[in-house]
């Protein structure tokens, strides 16, 4: 039996049941004990230097009988002095402003509603930064819950990241931190704690159960038709994470409207199937029975018809039609609008949130610990006239980190290249394989699926599947990769450094996910030659593949359907499954434990920790999926859709395993999504010139329209007539050995009387004075192509531009609120200097001190850790 405390050990208090626990270590002993006993004990010693007060849980009071706790709590005068440091904002006054931002037929919204105390769990306060010799100036009524839990644990981060492990406090700068600490297994772990279980609220009053609350109004998946209470998660996380769920709650509701248009020309390309002309052109024994196509690959392919191509034709129509034009214009509209009132929600945020202003801050005061043990010199900073420690970079380490940064970037993204010229290598020699395998068509034979399996079908389902595994092996070893070259270059502060790991991350995710993509859409079937003079892959035996009659447009769409879906699904279970199975693996023995038994530090200690690093990994999910749903949504406008499903399962997932599968992470500050925004701005714009280059060149749009309007023999509009067009004639007797198919790999219908055969282009046939060169239809269609990239791309900029200016930024209700809180600020500190004043000189007598006195005394033991910051 393990003999407990008769205190609640489901508590975050003490053993006094009064001082709160602010951040939990945990540790073990080794075999390397010694050593790390003396880091532990001096690091200990500085912390309650500082002024921290530390309580230890033995061994043998733990579940397993062989860890040990470090309980920290940060006492007032410690919160107030680095309140005052980190230049934190309190409340000294309600806010008298009223809300008139009451929506008309605001009743249809309660079914999504939250009650009110969770939505709003604090009162709304004008806010000013922290300065402990006026802390009268600011409105406390207890100074045990003045500062919310996430505001003290990170400062007592702040502290944890700063302190020194080595006697000689200054001697030597590296020896400090607790993520050095962390890293050399000194400690295990160190964490703040959850307020209580997540499935039942704590037994202790004095605990809020926040988590309990977070877990029944937000982490649940059937709460997945209510608003998400952002104002708890930020009060619970800090700003930083309520600033992602804000943004990706956004960005899901934004995608409803996107995904119902989508879904409408979705359902234009259904209704009008029977109007497909072209297809039933292909389809029939008239016209596609009797077209002879020639051999898609040497020696391998055969001589086919063009109706085997039937059912990939009506396949194509579903997405490739008029409605594929408007919805490329839709959402290059729709774009503009989510990033231009995703930035009036991002500014009302950061007023209610008290970050305005707070990139100053950030640069100025958040300065990582890693960058700080580096600095060797002092420089005057001009903004603040203070001096601060800067690193003495020369230019040739600038210069040398630089190239091998870059270099190292460069060789990744090749890597990734390779990759993709691999599967590209496998689509061409698998091709031939396949034809050769169905040219008897034994397929047909399988029920309901057999018809639609072709060589086409199963190379691109196949090559895709690759490239999928492929994508996921690669992108391990791309964020070990990423991590080390942004290390590297020790960025300043921790804004910086996730900028710098942002944009280097994106852009090998970018080519990794992508370029497959932007193969099939702009670069396969355009270099392909004709019979008699192919073109090959890098002068090798194999030929550059041909799009079939249907275009390359369905490939794009399963390539796209492929990947993106993939990686959803693959992305949810990973992010909800693995912590679990971990979880239910290390707290296997004490999950049954009652409380009593099985302490909240032990509890929290069991989870997984989120890392400095999980939120970024979000952000870089939703992006990448943003880019599918832009980039090349002209190809698959159901692509919205499935990003609005995936979206709505991922807020949940996200917010059920970081209240119940994750520690509680340390809270921070962050007045907007970062390096992402400007990521989504140049999506956004991109988006527009790859639509419009899918519907010009990879979509047989403009082709059809040129024939309607200017080559249809009978001058009617329509598109009889068409496939016959777009088909240019070969003579087979001039087809090199090298080229023909070997013998028996031509189906039993092919006979000496078939003279020609068709392939999809426009050229003169044989015999004609411009014998195979481009026929004068090719440079129409060209040129009409050219001018709707141009059209298209000048309406949508337009429109972008113009929807940018006509929204502004900044609300002006929240802007009339930021300028009246800075009026409040300085008339209520003028007033109360005034009333000071007044106060001291009318106590003053002769000869006394004329000073201001400090309401709270400075302490010599904050000197220890603050004089080598």
């Amino acid at each position: 039996m393990i003999d407990k405390q008769q205190h609640s050990k489901d508590s975050v208090f003490f053993r006094d049941g009064v001082r709160r626990i602010d951040f939990v270590l945990s540790y073990v002993d080794d075999k390397d004990g010694e050593r790390k006993q003396e880091r532990r004990k001096v690091y200990e010693a500085n912390l309650m230097n500082v002024g921290l007060e530390l309580e230890t849980e033995d061994k043998s009071e733990s579940e397993d009988g062989k860890t040990y706790f470090v309980k920290i709590h940060a006492p007032w005068e410690v919160l107030a002095t680095y309140a005052d440091v980190l230049k934190i904002k309190v409340p000294f006054k309600v806010n008298d402003i009223p809300d008139n931002s009451e929506m008309p037929m605001n009743w249809m919204s309660t079914p999504f509603r939250l009650p009110e105390h969770i939505m709003h769990p604090e009162a709304d306060y004008f806010t000013a930064p922290f300065n402990k010799s006026k802390s009268d100036f600011f409105l406390i009524d207890d100074k045990d819950t003045f500062f919310p839990p996430s505001t003290r644990n990170r400062i007592v981060y702040y502290i944890l990241s700063r302190c020194s492990y080595f006697r000689d406090e200054c001697g030597d700068k590296d020896k400090k931190g607790i993520k050095r600490l962390l890293n050399n297994s000194t400690y295990t772990a160190a964490f703040p704690l959850h307020d209580c279980r997540y499935w039942k609220k704590s037994r202790d009053a004095n605990c809020e159960s926040e988590r309990y609350n977070l877990h029944k109004h937000w982490a649940r998946f059937f709460c997945f038709f209510k608003e998400q209470p952002l104002n708890l998660i930020r009060k619970y996380y800090g700003e930083k994470i309520g600033i992602y769920f804000a943004w990706l709650g956004f960005y899901t509701e934004m995608l409803l409207f996107a995904a119902i248009v989508g879904t409408i020309c979705f359902i234009y390309g259904v209704l009008t199937y029977d109007e497909n002309q072209w297809s039933k052109e292909i389809c029939s024994e008239e016209v596609g029975g009797n077209i002879v196509m020639c051999p898609l690959c040497d020696r391998k392919c055969g001589y086919w018809k063009l109706n085997s191509t039937c059912n990939s034709s009506w396949q194509s129509h579903l997405f490739d039609n008029v409605g594929t034009v408007f919805f490329a214009i839709f959402m290059g509209i729709w774009v503009t609008l989510f990033l231009e009132f995703w930035k009036r929600r991002q500014a009302r945020l950061e007023y209610e949130w008290d970050l305005v202003d707070f990139e100053e801050e950030q640069q100025q005061l958040q300065l990582r610990p890693e960058y700080e043990t580096k600095c060797t010199n002092r420089k005057l900073n001009r903004i603040t006239q203070e001096t601060e420690w800067v690193l003495n970079r020369t230019i040739t380490d600038i210069m040398g980190k630089l190239l091998l940064c870059w270099a190292t970037v460069t060789l990744w993204i090749s890597l990734i290249i390779a990759c993709i010229i691999g599967v590209i290598a496998y689509r061409l020699a698998v091709y031939a394989a396949f034809a050769s395998i169905m040219k008897d068509n034994p397929t047909t034979n399988l029920q309901v699926v057999g018809p639609y399996i072709t060589p086409q079908l199963a190379t691109s389902v196949t090559a895709s599947c690759i490239n999928f595994v492929i994508i996921m092996i690669l992108n391990l070893m791309y964020e070990r990769v990423a991590v080390w070259i942004t290390d590297m270059e020790i960025p300043k502060t921790h804004l910086e450094y996730e900028n710098k790991l942002t944009v280097k991350m994106f852009l090998f995710q970018f080519v990794n996910y992508y370029s497959s993509c932007f193969y099939v859409a702009f670069f396969k079937g355009k270099f392909v030659g004709y019979p008699g003079n192919y073109v090959y892959m890098f002068g090798s035996k194999l030929r550059n593949e041909e799009c079939d009659p249907g275009g390359c447009l369905i490939e794009l769409t399963t390539q796209l359907v492929i990947v993106m879906t993939g990686k959803q699904v693959w992305g949810n279970i990973q992010e909800a499954l693995v912590p679990w199975l971990m979880n239910w693996w290390g707290s296997r023995k004490a999950r049954n434990h009652p409380e009593s038994l099985y302490s909240r530090w032990e509890q929290d200690h069991d989870l997984q920790g989120f890392g400095q690093l999980g939120l970024f990994y979000e952000y870089l999910e939703m992006v990448i999926q943003f880019g599918f749903i832009t980039l090349f949504v002209a190809s698959f406008p159901l692509a919205p859709l499935m990003a609005l499903i995936n979206n709505i399962i991922e807020v949940r997932v996200d917010a059920w395993k970081l209240t119940t599968q994750f520690r509680r992470p340390v809270a921070a500050k962050a007045h907007s999504i970062g390096a992402w925004e400007e990521i989504l701005n140049g999506m956004a714009v991109l988006s527009v010139v790859t639509n419009a280059f899918i519907v010009a060149f990879t979509s047989d749009m403009i082709p059809r329209l040129v024939y309607m309007y200017a080559y249809q023999p009978y001058g009617e509009m329509n598109m009889k007539g068409y496939i016959n067009n777009s088909l240019s004639v070969f003579n087979i007797t001039a087809i090199p050995f090298d080229n023909k198919p070997d013998d028996g790999e031509s189906p039993s219908w092919f006979n000496s009387s078939i003279t020609s055969c068709r392939y999809r282009d426009y050229r003169y046939p044989s015999g004609h004075d411009r014998e195979y060169s481009h026929t004068m239809q090719f440079w129409h269609i060209l040129a009409a192509k050219l001018a709707f990239i141009i059209i298209m791309e000048h309406v949508a900029f337009l429109v972008k531009f113009f929807v940018a200016w006509m929204i502004p930024d900044v609300p002006s209700d929240v802007r009339a609120r930021v300028k009246r809180e800075r009026y409040l600020v300085q008339e209520y500190l003028h007033n109360y200097e005034v009333e000071k004043l007044k106060i001291q000189l009318s106590q003053n007598l002769p000869g006394d001190c004329n000073c201001t006195p400090m309401i709270y005394p400075s302490i010599p033991k904050h000197e220890v850790l603050s004089g080598c910051l």
